[in-house]
Formats: structure tokens, sequence, C-alpha cells
């Protein structure tokens, strides 16, 4: 029984390299049905986000790929030579990928900790892997497992609850102050890098419908909007643009504010009294903090948010040992029901292989005492019964005591050599 997990995460492997690994859903499901012809025999699930690719493979038996298999056909599906990527490649096995897998789903292995989108998508890979036959016994275990292990972590610690992300903060911690809900509320973006695009992924989380997206360089405002469901403005429509918004994320490279306290005051006379919210996440900052002065203009810098970044930091830290806890406990329990689940086909044999030598016996003596009436041969078959089990009773509590913490495999074989058990 063996499983594995062979990736690269944002840990050890540059951008460049995890773009050249990432798997779109498409390629996803290609992959999986590729995988299910060269090892039918093994269970996968294939995890794809910006900051990781794994793919989890699992079998019951003693045969199946190993993590050089595995890794050659992560690279050979991209048509890349594995020697290229080898050096940002980790290969985990048994309590070490089962540890990994949980930290992950938990979110505790993610670029920004505690972010809860990682386990949806640890959802999502299953279930792609289930619909396409790839997953078993083994997999189903391990994956509902982690599942029930990050909810516990959210449960029982505040680890999610502290977002320690600028987007994050941003939205969470400030916007919902101002607004109570999100899906009635015109959000205008302003620019198109990465700022911008957590910032959208935080607001579509809350609600968020209505996007506009707008930047000096038109095509990237589109390729933006095009991805979250929004629409692109042009960079000269701007000024309708804010005044139609409630919520403002800026996030431009400008050396000088876009906005000036005297041309957001023309922009304010089509706004009427509207409250707007303006999150400034550009450093030089996009607009005038003067603007901040005017009783329906909520305007926060990212040196606001910064702040309440490092509090939240500093409170969910105190809360990363009790997460780490729970993951080394579940993975202990875990593993010992596995262990334990494996000696079911040796105690099956080893019963089986001692019911034929009774029942042989049992035979031969009752053919010797025909006398005995069918009570007294029911009396005689549980005495033998009861020897048996008091002679299997010491073999098979070894295998118990054994399970808790792992079978060696020298014990499994010495006890098939022993008792020459068949596979």
């Amino acid at each position: 029984m063996r499983i594995q997990v062979v990736g690269c995460s944002h840990h050890d492997a540059p951008i460049t390299v995890r773009e050249r690994l990432a798997f779109t859903a498409q390629q996803a499901r290609d992959a999986l049905a590729q995988w299910r012809e060269e090892f039918p025999d093994c269970e996968i699930v294939l995890l794809s986000t910006c900051n990781r690719t794994e793919l989890y493979a699992a079998t019951e038996g003693p045969a199946g790929p190993n993590g050089e298999d595995v890794a050659r056909f992560l690279t050979a599906f991209h048509g890349i030579v594995a020697e290229e990527v080898a050096q940002h490649l980790f290969c985990y096995e048994d309590a070490d990928a089962i540890r990994h897998l949980f930290s992950v789903a938990a979110s505790l292995d993610s670029m920004v900790v505690g972010e809860p989108q990682i386990l949806a998508q640890v959802k999502q890979a299953y279930q792609a892997a289930t619909e396409q036959q790839g997953t078993g016994p083994l997999t189903h275990a391990v994956f509902q497992a982690a599942i029930k292990v990050a909810r516990r972590i959210a449960v029982e610690t505040t680890v999610h609850q502290r977002r320690v992300s600028i987007p994050s903060v941003a939205v969470a911690d400030f916007a919902r102050q101002i607004f109570e809900t999100f899906d009635d509320k015109a959000t205008l973006v302003i620019g198109a890098g990465e700022m911008a695009e957590e910032t959208i992924r935080y607001l579509r989380d809350e609600g968020t419908r209505q996007i506009m997206v707008i930047n000096r360089s038109q095509l990237r405002a589109e390729e933006l909007a095009a991805r979250w469901e929004g629409r692109a403005v042009l960079w000269d429509q701007l000024d309708r643009a804010l005044a139609e918004a409630d919520l403002v994320v800026s996030t431009t490279g400008s050396s000088e504010p876009i906005v000036s306290a005297e041309h957001f005051a023309e922009i304010a006379k089509a706004r009427g009294q509207r409250p707007i919210f303006i999150l400034d996440l550009a450093l030089p900052r996009d607009f005038d903090p003067e603007i901040s002065h005017r009783p329906e203009v909520y305007l926060y810098s990212i040196d606001d948010l910064r702040d309440a970044c490092e509090r939240n930091r500093k409170a969910r830290d105190k809360q990363l040992p009790t997460a780490e806890r729970i993951i080394e406990q579940e993975t202990r329990d875990f593993m010992g029901e596995l262990h334990h689940r494996a000696t079911g086909p040796v105690i099956r044999r080893l019963r089986q292989g001692w019911q034929k030598p009774k029942d042989d016996e049992l035979r031969r003596l009752f053919h010797k005492l025909p006398e005995l009436d069918e009570r007294q041969q029911e009396e005689i078959r549980q005495s033998f019964e009861r020897l048996i089990n008091k002679l299997l009773h010491p073999p098979l509590e070894s295998l118990r005591d054994e399970s808790r913490n792992g079978i060696p495999s020298t014990l499994l074989d010495a006890l098939a050599k022993l008792f020459q058990l068949k596979d």
C-alpha cells in the first residue's frame, strides 16, 4: 500500500517553472485519462493552481509507479525534459504525503497562510478525478480526511479568520465596514496587475458582480475583465467610471496621483452624495489624500492596510502551533487506520489457512465417533474454534499493535513465511 505526491509549489519552484507544469481544466481531464491507460491499477488526483501542481498517486498493492515514474509522467505530458525541472520537484510518500495534503487543504502550506480558496481547489481536483474514474478507496479516504482536517482547523483555530494579504484585508476588513453586501455595488478596478486581480478575486468571493476594469493598456484591461466576467473601460472614460462606481480599487504604477482633489471635486458633482469606498493600493498613491476629507469618501492607502495585515499576522501566528498539532494528530490517526486496514488481508488469510485443517479434523473425529449427537458435535466445534482463536491471538495482537505506528514489512514477510500465506 503506497500513497505518494509529486509536484512543485511556490516554495521551491519559480513562476516560470510553475507555468510550464500547470494544467488547464481540459489538460487535467486529458492527463487523468492518459494516466488510467498507463497505470490502470493506480488511483490519481491532480491538483493544479497558480501556486502549485501536485499529482497524488495511490496503490493498494506493492506494485505501481514510483516517484520517478510519476515525475516522468508529469513532465512528459507537457513535453518537458524531466532533468530541466527535477530540482524544483518534490516527492513525498505515505505519512509525509498525507501530512502534506492535510497542510495544503488547511491552507497552512499556502503562499498566504489561512487563505480559504485552496480548500475549494482541493475539492474540485478530487471531484474532477472522481468524475474521470481516477479515484478509488485510498484516494477517497485520504481526500475526505483532508477536507475534514481543514474544517477542523477552521473551527478550532482562528487561522482562517486572520487575513494577512493586502487585498484580503482591503476587502474583508475595510470594505466590509462600509458595505453590508457587494452584489449590488459597482466596482471599478484601475490597473491590471497581480494586486488588481487578487483584489477582484476577493471581491468576487464576497459577491461582487459588476466589475469595470480600466488600464492605460486597453489590451490588458480587456484580458483581465474577460477573466472575471467584467467589462473593460477606455482610459479616457475614467471620470465617467468613477462617477458610476461605489467601490474603487486602484493599483497603477503611476509616478504621480491620477486623481487630484480638484479633479475629484468635479467628479463628485455627478455622484451627488453617494458614498464611495476607495482602496488606493498604489505606491506612490493614485488618489490625492486630500480627497479623504470629503464626507462621502472613504479612502484608505496601502499603509493603512499594512498595519492591519501585521496585526492579523501576529494574531494568526499564535494559532499556527495549534493547527500544526492538529495536522500531526490527524496524520498519525489516519496512518494508523491505513495500516490497520492493511492487516485485513493478512488476518483473513491466517484464518482461512487454519480453517481447512480444523474442518478436516472435525470430520475425521465425527466419523470415528458416530454416537455423538448434534449438541455434542456443536460443543466440540466451539472448542476447536476457541482453540484456534487462542492460537491466533498472539500474531493478530502483534499485527494490531504494530499497525498503530506502521507495520514493518519484515513483520508481514515473517508472518507470510511462518504461516505459508499465499498472495
